[in-house]
């Protein structure tokens, strides 16, 4: 039997805060000074302004946001940026009471099907940072983006497209619902929808490609998952080579700065050379 949805009449608008934030990173390892040139000018290509902007439109359509202004801009010599305002498709009275649905389910967002929210005072950021190391060849490529909107639906229903659109190496997510919404009986509601674990809004298929380590404060309504791939394949890393193009010795060298600096990354920390 399945559990009927209970609803809250709110005094005005539901203005709760929530944003997701993340950073994906992608990892290569361009064995020349021309190859590591080549991938920073394929990512800047790959991720230039105008295909960031279609990935946040499709976003703002998932969670039902109309889109009031698009700021946008590549950078010289590489990275880019798109900032979108966005608002409630359809908007409400927030001086009268309104139904508010609790959702008690956790459960993945779609990838490109609609939505339906209300929100207001709302945007959404996506900033580029690709980069190289000077001396070992490990190039790594980091998208950080955000997702804020005040109103029912939570930005996590967007989380399963963004992490397809990128398909990263390692992804580190923070969400948090700030401020308040007040009944009509005046009490407050610091969230409106259950939420034990950001792991629980992505989709079976990509939780299983990935180890994942949760650090929530829930008393703040603040959660934190860090992801890192399971399965490292060489050839998945190498830029414009393959493994069959190494010695022995120099594949089982690449590997082991590779995993270094994933590791890095994952734990936020720098691991002394052994």
């Amino acid at each position: 039997m399945v559990k009927p949805l209970k609803k809250l009449k709110l005094y005005g608008f539901n203005n709760l805060t929530k944003t997701l934030s993340f950073n994906m990173y992608d990892i290569c390892y361009a064995k020349t000074p021309a190859n590591r040139k080549a991938y920073i000018e394929y990512i800047d290509d790959m991720y230039n302004a105008e295909r960031l902007t279609e990935i946040l439109t499709k976003v703002a359509n998932i969670i039902g946001a109309k889109i009031l202004n698009i700021a946008s801009q590549d950078y010289d010599p590489q990275g880019a940026s798109v900032t979108m305002l966005v608002s409630e498709e359809h908007h409400k009275d927030p001086t009268k009471p309104q139904d508010v649905i609790l959702h008690d389910n956790e459960t993945p967002g779609p990838l490109p099907d609609a939505v339906v929210a209300h929100l207001d005072k709302s945007h959404i950021t996506v900033h580029t940072y690709p980069e190289s190391h000077p001396d070992n060849g490990i190039s790594t490529f980091r998208a950080d983006i955000d997702v804020s909107t005040c109103g029912q639906i939570s930005p996590l229903k967007a989380l399963n497209y963004l992490l397809h659109s990128f398909n990263p190496d390692i992804v580190m997510i923070d969400y948090r619902v700030r401020g308040f919404t007040r009944d009509i009986e005046g009490k407050k509601h610091f969230i409106d929808h259950k939420i034990n674990s950001i792991q629980n809004f992505i989709a079976d298929d990509t939780r299983h490609n990935y180890t994942m380590v949760d650090v929530n404060i829930y008393q703040e309504n603040i959660f934190h998952t860090k992801m890192i791939l399971k399965e490292f394949d060489l050839d998945n890393y190498l830029f414009n080579t393959a493994k069959k193009d190494f010695m022995p010795g120099e594949k089982k060298n690449i590997k082991k700065r590779l995993k270094k600096e994933m590791a890095e990354i994952f734990y936020g920390r720098n691991i002394p050379k052994v």
